[in-house]
């Protein structure tokens, strides 16, 4: 897996990834540290990356279960550590998941199958932070 980070210097803390498979992240930082506010912070996109992580395999688990999945919501909310380096401390992991006739229980086995052998990433940031999960799961 490769990424090239490049800072556009005329955006003050602008940076746009390129990643090995061709696509493209814009990042920035908050306007008390030199940026501009136009783009997500690096450390909020990987947040969101370990949310997608998580979702993917959530969906992935319960479709081939043959169960009828129909959405998934990741909720995250993540604490850091005050001092530098601010890691994350803290996550929480709330997922909302719809489908028809979609047992609690497959719900809940796929998001520990996830959280405990398969997000590379949360798995990860559990080496640092403590990661929490809930589940709602919606007819649909």
């Amino acid at each position: 897996m490769e990424c090239t980070i490049n800072w556009l210097p005329g955006t003050g803390m602008g940076m746009v990834a390129e990643t090995g498979s061709g696509h493209f992240i814009t990042m920035d930082g908050a306007a008390d540290g030199g940026g501009r506010n136009l783009a997500p912070r690096p450390m909020e996109t990987v947040l969101a990356g370990t949310g997608g992580c998580t979702a993917y395999d959530v969906v992935l688990i319960l479709q081939r279960g043959r169960h009828d999945v129909r959405s998934c919501q990741v909720r995250l909310k993540a604490e850091r550590a005050a001092q530098d380096p601010k890691v994350f401390t803290r996550i929480s992991m709330h997922f909302i998941v719809s489908g028809r006739a979609l047992p609690a229980a497959a719900v809940e086995r796929a998001i520990a199958l996830s959280h405990e052998r398969y997000c590379s990433a949360s798995i990860m940031l559990g080496k640092t932070a403590e990661i929490t999960t809930s589940f709602e799961v919606v007819e649909g």
